[in-house]
This record gives structure tokens, C-alpha cells and sequence, in this order.
């Protein structure tokens, strides 16, 4: 039975040793709260790095025994990997760039060289517990190339990734001289998630602009798979906070909390030790509120848990000594025998003991400088059980964009946030409870069992969607089978596009014309007169007439507006309009102006619009303008956009390929043999008018309806040249 397999940097519990004993004790994180339902059933694993340095061979076997009891499997890693992989690529190189600190990070190649072992001794224990139909959903930034170290391996494999951090601008990410390969890892994902839809548009704008593949609605078209990109905001197991908040042994801790503060108000605040939580301004706003509104002085504190993490490490030493100077100013300063205005814990606490601060404090204070969700934000509204309090929250937060009714701020204005704590300490009570309400119905519905189903939702959406539309590679022994049909039919009918599919794609489009191994290869096969030869093209009628008039050949110009015979000339295929040229081509000649490299194209009943020549970036930036434009008229004019290859073309909706293809199917209805080659999206509309015996070829590697397909022109020449050797065989046969 097929199983899912979670993979994460560490395992959803903590091994810890005490007394030279193994002591276990699961974790209380959001995600492995979410994926618990998930990995504890059946045969569903969980892969991690079970957090502790083991080198004693009876210690690992044990560990793996008892972790196998709970559907997980370790990978365990040595004290050199866990300095260079996770201490060093992951949190150096990878974390301060993702989260826009790119002036901390260090790029060394060694520690890229650890983090690419890790990720393969990860890619090593899947693909021994792997089987056909398994599902794998990896995680986080720790294991960015996992994705596609697994599909080299596991090529059919269902392959799902999330990113819980930010994904940076182009412009920063860029800056990562392992950019090509981190990204390219990432695709070797069918799904790839976000928390937020910037970090999606910033990774595809990466895509498009590092590895040059573009993309449709969050699709990207990968090696014959079609990669979605998509953004699914991971919520909390809300009922759990909200059920926390309202238990006894939590009321218990409030009240002796209470007791110690005093009656002030209480502004709480969160976090992991990190320069990207934003600390030091929270804190020096905290100062500056004090000297703004003294009023104040005697009637709040804040209360700060700062949870340890990596403080040997000098950068986080260093924040950890200013933090403890900011406090120790902000006490000394304005604190009395009675009151204090920072209560400060470095350490962490229990479920409980946060839950009752959360009852406790009328503000939540969250304002990290960059942070992929922040779940500590959402904890604090859950927890409200009175409906009571006011979140103020950093806009750069990823919760940012579902609690709409927090306070934003910017992190980097500490007059703002001065202004917001006085705000929200201030808010009338119905003010409060109407936004907290309207919160907590969002984080009700949108929580963490809510994001686990999307997101599988999703990811079987998008394989369903790549089975659809797979095709099979054209070998040896298909190449065979086609020839033998061939040279077995009686009548031919042979359709084929002409850029992309029979001459490669050119900076200049007029330089694309035929050369002699093309024109040869056209020529033997029309001499045969069993074989018609169809060029069906978004060609004007000149430009097809001029390259291939003189071969006895039929043709069809501009998606079949024009139609031309054997030794006829071009006639219209039904009277078709283009007064609106008239209304497009301003916009167009608009677009020209505003995007240097680009040009237009005039055909009789169609406009076309070049860009590549465009600086990469730019042109997509304006074929999305230019599409999103013309779809707007279009219905309207009775016209069609077209997106094609570095091209946007305006045409009549009257007319394409497939009803132009049509016509020979019905005049030569007896033909045994018909195969149509084509590249892009419009040539889809030929294989879709194909007969069922019909042989349809896609060209390239997007998706496509075609039963067969080739890597690039060369091999449609090669496939005629083959069968171009068979008429001579049969013929020669037949003479003899």
C-alpha cells in the first residue's frame, strides 16, 4: 500500500541524554503537530536527523529500533556534517540570505560540499524505504536540492517541498554563487510551497531570470513535467492553544504570574534568539515610548522570553550582549522598587506557562525583521478566550497577511511602533474583542490540518494534471514501428508546424529559413506520391511561399487563415476580418516603444508581437503586461491571444491549426498513415482534430496532449530522413 514520507532536517522529537540513558520526548512544534495525523498512521514515515551526535554503532541500532517503533526513520550525521551542513550552509550561508541579512552570510565551498553530502545521505535512506505510489513531502532550507537528488533516483516519484522561510527577491538571492543549483534542486519537486505569495513571485521571478524557465499561473515547465508553485499559509492546531489557554494547571500559572507582576498591564513578547527577529528596535522602541508618553511609567511592563539558540556562535553572542544591555538601560532607567519594566527570561518555557502569558498580556508584541509566518502571532490570538487584547505585528511577518487586524508596523520605524503600543494599549475594549473575533473565525478555519490537506490536495492535483498530459519519448523501437507503418500505407498524410519543429528558433525571424538538408529531406518525401506533405504555420503566406513554394508541398499560413495546394496559389480559408488591427496595433507599437529588443510583426490577419531580444526579466515583465491587456479586448473583438515562444500574437478567433488541418482529413479521408509534428501550445489544436490512428508528435518538453514527443527539431529531420530511406527501400523493392 502506498505511504507518505515526510522528510525534515530533525525528527519531531527530541533525544536527549541523561545519565547516560536515552530519554525521548516529542516535540511540541507546529509542524510536527500538523504532520502528526500524517506519519503516525500505517506505513507513513518520518525521516529526520534525530538531533544528537551518536558515533557508537550498538547506540544508533538502538535509537533506530526505538524510533522505528514510531514511524520514523534517523539519518545520522557526524560532527563534521552537523558543523558545515547545518551549522555552517544551512545557518550561515542559507538563513541570513533568505532572510535578507546577506552582509552576515559566509560562501564557502566546503560548507556547500558538506550541505550537498547531507542532502544525498537524506536521498539515500528515501530511496531505501521508497516504493512505487509513495508520496514524499520534504521540508525547509535545510534540504533545498533533496527534491531533485530524489526524482534523478525516483523519476515517477510524487514529490511535494515547503519552504517555512522566506524566499528573498531575485536581487539578494542572486547574490548565493550555488544559485543555479539551489534552484534546480527545488524543481525537482511537483509542488513547490510558500507561506506567503511574495516568496512565490520572488522564486519564480528567480526561476525565470537564473534558469531561464518561464512560467503560467504559478506553472513551470520542467524536463517534460509541469512543476506548480503556490502559496499555502500554515496556520496552528488552533484548538489546541485555544483549549491550553482555558485549562486549569494554565488558570493556576496566570494567577501566580499575576500575583508577582502586580496589577500593570502586561505586553508580551517571544522569540528565538536571531537578528532576524528584530529585538534591539523592539526594545529601543519599548525606551522611547517611555520618554514619549510618560503617563505610562508604573502602569506597564513588557514581558520578554528570548528562548536560547546558538548563542556560542559569535554573531548571536554579540545580540544576546546587546539585547542584555537594552534590558539592563531600559531597568536601570526607568524601573522602581515596585515596578519593573522589562521582565526578561532567557530561557524557554512550557506549553502552559506561555499560554497563561498570553491570557495574561493585553499587547502582543511581534516584530521580526523578516520572518516566513511567525506562529507566535496566531498562539497569541487563539489563546484570547475573552476576546481581549491587541496584536501589533511586523508587516514583514508572514501573518502579516491573514491578521489584517493586528497593528502592522514596520520594524525599522521605531517612532511607528511608539505610536502602535500607545495605540493598542489605548483600544477600547468592543474595538478589541470585534478584532480579535474576526481573527480568531480566520485561524479557526485556516489551521494546521487545514494547510496539511490543501497542500496534499495540491500536490495529487498537479500529478493527476502531469499524467494527463504525458507523453511518450520517441526511441529506437518507436522510430521502427513508425517506418514499418509507413512503408505498409497506401495513402500519407504528413502535417508539421515549421519554427521549432522543422527549423530551430532564431534571434531574427526572417534569418529562420530552410537550409538543404531541410529542403532535401521535403523534397524526397513529396516526390513520393503516395505522400501528402502539409506545412502548417503561423507564417505569413510570403515568407512560406518564398522558402517553400517551389516543392510539392501544400501549405498553411497564419494558423490557417491561408491555404495553399501543390502548385496553387494561397487562398483564403473563409472570409475573416481584420479591421481591428486598426484598435490593436497601437498598443502594441506602445509596447514596442516602452521594451527595447522588441518589434512588430504585421501578417494579414494577425499582429505579433517579438521579444526575445529583450533583456530576460523585462520581456517576460511585459508579455504578462501585453497578455493580461489583450485577454481584456479580446473576447469583445472576437480575437485570440497567443503566448508562444518569446512571442505574443493577436489573431482572429475564427481560426487555428486544427480547422485548417481538418480540410485534408476530410478530402483525403482513406489516408492510413497520418502523423502531425508541432512545438507550441497552438499546434495543439492540429492534435486535437487527429484521428485516433494518428501519430502526434510534440516537439519539446512542455505538456502536451501528443502521444509521442522528441527533444528538439533535429530528431523530427532525423524521423524524416529515416522514413524519407524507407520510400527509396519500398520503391527500389518494388522496381526489382
Amino acid at each position: 500500500m502506498a505511504k507518505t514520507i515526510i522528510v525534515s532536517n530533525r525528527l519531531p522529537v527530541k533525544i536527549q541524554k541523561v545519565n547516560n540513558e536515552l530519554v525521548y520526548q516529542p516535540s511540541e512544534g507546529g509542524l510536527a503537530t500538523g504532520l502528526g495525523s500524517i506519519y503516525k498512521e500505517g506505513d507513513n514515515v518520518w525521516i529526520g536527523w534525530p538531533g544528537l551526535y551518536v558515533d557508537n554503532k550498538s547506540t544508533k541500532e538502538k535509537i533506530n529500533d526505538e524510533l522505528k517503533k514510531n514511524n520514523m526513520r534517523p539519518v545520522f550525521l557526524t560532527e563534521e556534517e552537523i558543523r558545515d551542513y547545518y551549522e555552517g550552509f544551512s545557518n550561515e550561508t542559507l538563513w541570513p540570505t533568505f532572510h535578507y541579512f546577506n552582509n552576515y552570510a559566509i560562501h564557502e565551498q566546503s560548507l556547500w560540499e558538506a550541505y550537498v553530502t547531507v542532502n544525498q545521505k537524506f536521498c539515500k535512506e528515501i530511496i531505501r524505504i521508497a516504493e512505487p505510489g509513495d508520496t514524499i513531502w520534504i521540508h525547509d532550507y535545510q534540504l533545498l536540492i533533496l527534491p531533485q537528488l530524489v526524482r534523478y533516483k525516483l523519476p515517477e516519484s510524487s514529490i511535494g517541498f515547503f519552504l517555512h522561510i522566506p524566499f528573498p527577491s531575485y536581487e539578494v538571492f542572486r547574490l548565493l554563487p550555488w544559485r543555479k543549483e539551489l534552484l534546480n534542486g527545488l524543481l525537482g519537486a511537483d509542488l513547490i510551497g510558500f507561506h506567503t505569495y511574495d516568496d512565490m513571485r520572488h522564486f519564480l521571478s528567480s526561476v525565470n531570470r537564473i534558469v531561464s524557465l518561464s512560467h503560467t499561473n504559478g506553472q513551470v515547465e520542467v524536463e517534460n513535467r509541469r512543476v506548480l508553485v503556490d502559496a499555502f499559509p500554515m496556520g496552528i492546531d488552533y484548538e489546541k492553544y485555544h483549549e491550553t489557554a482555558g485549562s486549569a494547571e494554565t488558570i493556576k500559572k496566570e494567577v501566580r504570574y499575576r500575583t508577582s507582576i502586580g496589577e500593570t498591564k502586561l505586553i508580551v513578547s517571544i522569540d528565538r534568539l536571531d537578528y532576524s527577529k528584530g529585538i534591539p528596535n523592539r526594545l529601543l522602541a519599548f525606551e522611547e515610548f517611555f520618554k514619549k508618553y510618560p503617563n505610562w511609567k508604573g502602569k506597564v511592563s513588557l514581558l520578554m522570553v528570548l528562548v536560547p539558540s546558538r548563542d556560542k556562535v559569535e554573531r548571536y553572542k554579540e545580540l544576546k550582549e546587546e539585547i542584555d544591555e537594552l534590558v539592563g538601560r531600559i531597568n536601570g532607567q526607568f524601573g522602581r522598587l515596585n515596578w519593573t519594566p522589562v521582565h526578561y527570561f532567557y530561557r524557554s518555557f512550557p506549553l502552559n506557562s506561555l499560554s497563561a502569558f498570553y491570557r495574561m498580556a493585553d499587547v502582543g508584541l511581534v516584530t521580526p525583521m523578516r520572518d516566513g509566518m511567525n506562529l507566535v502571532a496566531k498562539e497569541y490570538i487563539a489563546s484570547k478566550l475573552d476576546k481581549t487584547g491587541v496584536l501589533v505585528l511586523s508587516e514583514m511577518a508572514g501573518a502579516s497577511k491573514e491578521l489584517l487586524d493586528s497593528i502592522l508596523i514596520n520594524p525599522n520605524d521605531v517612532d511607528q511602533m511608539v505610536e502602535a503600543l500607545n495605540t493598542a494599549l489605548t483600544m477600547p475594549k468592543a474595538e478589541q474583542k470585534r478584532r480579535i473575533e474576526t481573527m480568531q473565525s480566520s485561524l479557526r478555519k485556516y489551521n494546521i490540518h487545514h494547510w496539511v490537506k490543501v497542500f496534499m490536495d495540491r500536490l495529487h492535483y498537479i500529478k493527476e494534471r502531469q499524467m494527463l498530459l504525458s507523453t511518450q519519448l520517441l526511441d529506437a523501437e518507436i522510430t521502427e514501428e513508425i517506418s514499418e507503418r509507413y512503408a505498409s500505407a497506401k495513402r500519407r498524410l504528413i502535417f508539421a508546424d515549421y519554427d521549432g519543429t522543422l527549423s530551430p528558433y532564431t534571434d531574427d525571424p526572417t534569418a529562420a529559413g530552410p537550409d538543404k538538408e531541410l529542403l532535401q529531406v521535403l523534397k524526397t518525401l513529396s516526390q513520393d506520391e503516395k505522400n501528402k506533405i502539409i506545412i502548417i504555420s503561423s507564417r505569413d503566406r510570403n515568407t512560406l511561399k518564398c522558402w517553400l513554394g517551389h516543392l510539392n508541398i501544400d501549405m498553411v499560413a497564419e494558423h490557417g487563415v491561408w491555404l495553399k495546394e501543390a502548385g496553387e496559389d494561397f487562398q483564403l480559408i473563409d472570409k475573416v476580418e481584420n479591421r481591428w488591427k486598426y484598435e490593436i496595433r497601437p498598443i502594441l507599437e506602445d509596447y514596442v516603444g516602452r521594451t527595447p529588443g522588441s518589434f512588430l510583426e504585421e501578417k494579414d490577419y494577425s499582429l505579433v508581437w517579438h521579444y526575445r531580444r529583450v533583456e530576460t526579466g523585462l520581456g517576460e515583465l511585459r508579455m504578462r503586461e501585453l497578455t493580461s491587456h489583450m485577454k481584456y479586448l479580446a473576447p469583445n473583438m472576437n480575437l485570440q491571444v497567443l503566448d508562444g515562444e518569446c512571442i505574443v500574437e493577436v489573431k482572429s478567433l475564427e481560426v487555428n491549426k486544427g480547422k485548417a488541418a481538418g480540410r485534408w482529413l476530410e478530402k483525403y479521408g482513406d489516408a492510413d498513415f497520418i502523423m502531425s509534428f508541432g512545438d507550441d501550445w497552438t499546434d495543439e489544436d492540429t492534435f486535437r482534430v487527429m484521428p485516433e490512428h494518428a501519430l502526434t508528435i510534440k516537439v519539446g518538453s512542455a505538456p502536451s496532449i501528443a502521444e509521442y514527443r522528441t527533444h528538439s527539431y533535429k530528431e523530427v529531420r532525423k524521423l524524416l530522413r529515416t522514413l524519407s530511406q524507407t520510400n527509396r527501400l519500398v520503391n527500389n523493392h518494388h522496381k526489382e
